[in-house]
């Protein structure tokens, strides 16, 4: 596992193909709300305080972080694109719910994943190594080639997805036409 700094940065390189689909605002949103979620694998240093679970296990598999995913954007469909529509920093009065699901639910999974991959290139070093592929596949898989403290490795992947975002911002092309798009053209 890299520390948090990695584990932002990489969320961030997850991120970065928002641009294509929500422009500026929507992108910049997206970016930020992958940030939050980004440590959600870690709810199990929580959680094992009230549950019998494990540092890198359940919490740390590709079907954990698409089950929550998938509730916390129908939640946020259902209690936010009344809210979202009403927003005036938001350059759209027809946000669907289709669309908030959408948004929240890759958010979640962009920080979710980006979690994992982080910690596939990074445990056992000083941690237990990761299965998620559970349950289809049990045994853990092994990457690490980066190690847990290096700040090399941790603030120089940070530099450089904050180096991605901010070329994406500074380029003026507007996003693919689909329809979850979010806002008028940027």
């Amino acid at each position: 596992m890299v520390d948090v700094s990695g584990h932002l940065a990489m969320a961030l390189l997850f991120a970065a193909p928002a641009w294509m689909l929500w422009g500026r605002r929507g992108a910049l949103a997206f970016a930020g709300f992958s940030l939050v979620t980004a440590m959600l694998p870690d709810t199990d240093l929580v959680l094992k305080t009230i549950l019998p679970v494990e540092h890198h296990g359940i919490t740390h598999t590709i079907l954990f972080v698409a089950v929550v995913s998938v509730l916390a954007g129908a939640i946020a469909a259902r209690v936010l694109t009344e809210r979202f529509n009403a927003n005036r920093w938001i350059h759209s009065e027809t946000i669907t719910a289709e669309t908030v699901f959408v948004f929240a639910t890759a958010g979640f999974l962009t920080g979710g994943l980006s979690h994992i991959f982080a910690d596939l290139l990074s445990a056992p070093d000083i941690a237990a190594p990761l299965s998620p592929l559970w349950p289809l596949y049990d045994q853990p898989i092994i990457i690490d080639v980066i190690y847990y403290d290096s700040p090399l490795w941790n603030f120089g992947l940070l530099t450089v997805a904050l180096a991605v975002h901010v070329l994406l911002y500074r380029h003026e092309r507007y996003p693919i036409e689909t329809r979850y798009r979010i806002g008028k053209p940027d």
